[in-house]
């Protein structure tokens, strides 16, 4: 799981030298290649000390299938002469590896089992292409170049957020993302169960929040402002044998999957099924537009009570040290319209109705922490408090979406921070700027803007509370693949790749930012390396010179956003999130 940011290793190669020859994505801190190729035949064993061994297992397992060979994995204590050996070095840091392939063999040597799995994906990159299919498809056999590396991640925590709720992905699509990421080196996936358009999570406890909220009438196309329904019912959800399979799967290849819930707002699929969680206890349907919603939680006793079993449900099955809570966009027009709620704030002692928000996450982050889980909620959910201190437990991880300021902030008053500032790593934001640019809202990010992301920019730490001297860490950034515009696996592999592997490579490598040079090199070797693997794969991303024909879809109505404008106005905080005069708001896509 994610840890503190590792010491920076200095890159040995530079770009246009043989790492970029080996077209490794991400880049390796270090590598040398040789000449020559080791060809381990067509049945070869694999040793492993058992804390090595999902990862020695998981590239076994798919060597076999690609090539059709004989993979025997076993102790390291029963074989002396493996053709590939997995081994530990208590010299190396738990997420660092160091590889070596010659004619002898393979030693991939590892800290722990996350640098295991690193040096594991590395190797299939290596095989070339035909690694990444399900079955042989020519008499050549698997062959590895000559190669040294030593590597590991400048970032602990190294996220993408897949939604699930607002358009629903059977469970065999969740689980090739899970691998998608797996193959980029990414070890977090953070899933969004619960939104106002779709609950995705059975609960045993409370099961109309999936006989009602798992379902809506029809979804939104495009924009919503432009009120274009598609007449079609959409929904699904996951049974909770479901997602310990998918937390099992995504274990057994190093990525932690982090499940997400969300409260206060966000919950109109929750108000549907039960509609005394409201704020007017009327009648209510799940949401078939997108944009955000003014219904949200009645913040009260009964909707905490309710929450928290839904927690321990959700904790039953994930065994993430991590549990997300949501805590973005909360409109509190009908709170401050409600006499029972605006008294209920007085009560507590609350300045004003607004802060409920945060007091009500606060509770339920007490709750993830007292069963040993650590909360993670966006960024609007942090406040100071008339003290200047937060009012979250200092354990709640912050989300820093808005943009970076509001993230150096939480660490400045003590909290852990993962960075994923929409102005460049929403993914589902527009990938183009032509007139064929399917669905296109959202800034316009490219795969070399995302490339040369920096998760802590240098103005931070000149001018904004937090940097490097703040009492809280900066764990990681997450890229997010939000769905609206999204509504099958095909629409999220267009839009997540290949942007996804310029994100991966950007909270992989030694330095914090890319030069224009390094971005070069970059798009040249995903063209020539790694696009190939992603189509051995199947895998139906946006080309880099634009969308296919059929990846178009003509008529269907955006909100583009302007970068340079929003910059402008809001700096690193940003300007999106709610506001008050929310359909002017240019953040309401």
């Amino acid at each position: 799981m994610p840890t503190p940011p590792p010491p920076q290793l200095s890159r040995e190669v530079p770009d246009g030298a043989p790492g970029d020859a080996l077209g490794l994505v991400p880049a390796p801190a270090r590598a040398r290649q040789t000449d020559g190729t080791y060809r381990p035949g067509a049945a070869f064993r694999v040793a492993t000390p058992a804390a090595l061994a999902p990862a020695a297992r998981w590239w076994a397992g798919v060597t076999r299938a690609a090539w059709d060979v004989e993979v025997a994995v076993g102790s390291s204590a029963d074989d002396d002469d493996p053709g590939v050996r997995f081994a530990l070095d208590p010299d190396l840091a738990d997420d660092a590896y160091a590889l070596r392939v010659d004619d002898t063999g393979v030693v991939a040597r590892a800290g722990g089992l996350a640098g295991a799995h690193s040096a594991a994906q590395v190797l299939r990159q290596l095989a070339g292409p035909a690694a990444f299919r399900a079955a042989p498809v020519g008499a050549e056999p698997l062959a590895l170049p000559h190669v040294t590396v030593e590597d590991r991640p400048r970032l602990g925590w190294r996220g993408v957020l897949l939604d699930v709720a607002r358009h629903f992905l059977p469970k065999h699509d969740v689980l090739r993302f899970v691998d998608l990421a797996a193959a980029h080196r990414l070890d977090v996936v953070q899933l969004h169960l619960t939104d106002d358009q779709g609950w995705r999570f059975e609960s045993h406890r409370y099961p109309r929040l999936t006989e009602v909220g798992a379902w809506r009438a029809e979804s939104g196309v495009g924009t919503w402002r432009a009120g274009v329904l598609d007449g079609r019912p959409h929904g699904g959800f996951y049974t909770q044998d479901d997602l310990r399979e998918v937390v099992a799967y995504a274990r057994a290849r190093g990525v932690t999957v982090v499940p997400e819930v969300d409260a206060p707002g966000h919950v109109e699929a929750a108000v549907a099924a039960y509609p005394e969680l409201g704020t007017r206890k009327q009648p209510h349907a799940v949401r078939t537009t997108w944009g955000v919603s003014t219904e949200v939680l009645d913040p009260s006793d009964a909707s905490l009570a309710f929450f928290r079993d839904v927690l321990d449900e959700v904790m039953d099955v994930f065994d993430s040290p991590f549990v997300a809570l949501g805590g973005d966009e909360v409109p509190t027009t009908l709170w401050k319209q409600s006499p029972t709620i605006v008294a209920r704030a007085a009560e507590l002692g609350l300045d004003d109705v607004a802060d409920l928000h945060p007091w009500f996450l606060a509770r339920l982050c007490e709750h993830v922490i007292a069963a040993g889980r650590r909360p993670v909620v966006w960024d609007e959910a942090f406040r100071l408090g008339p003290d200047g201190r937060s009012v979250l437990p200092r354990e709640t991880v912050v989300t820093s979406w808005r943009g970076w300021a509001v993230g150096a902030q939480a660490m400045a008053a003590g909290h852990d921070v993962v960075m994923a500032p929409e102005q460049v790593v929403y993914l589902d934001h527009r990938a183009g700027d032509g007139p064929d640019e399917p669905a296109p809202v959202g800034f316009l990010r490219t795969v070399a803007d995302v490339h040369a992301f920096d998760p802590l920019p240098a103005g931070l730490s000149e001018g904004t509370p937090g940097a490097a001297a703040a009492p809280g860490r900066l764990l990681g950034a997450q890229a997010e693949v939000w769905s609206e515009q999204l509504d099958s696996a095909r629409r999220v592999d267009y839009a997540t790749f290949p942007r996804l592997a310029a994100f991966a490579e950007a909270v992989w490598r030694p330095e914090a930012t890319a030069t224009p040079e390094q971005t070069a090199a970059f798009v040249d070797r995903l063209a020539r390396h790694h696009l190939p693997r992603l189509d051995a794969y199947g895998v139906e991303y946006r080309p880099l010179d634009g969308p296919h024909a059929w990846q178009t879809l003509p008529g269907v109505v955006g909100w583009p956003r302007d970068l340079a404008a929003e910059l402008a106005a809001g700096g690193l905080a940003g300007v999106g999130g709610w506001v008050e005069d929310h359909e002017n708001s240019p953040a309401a896509g």
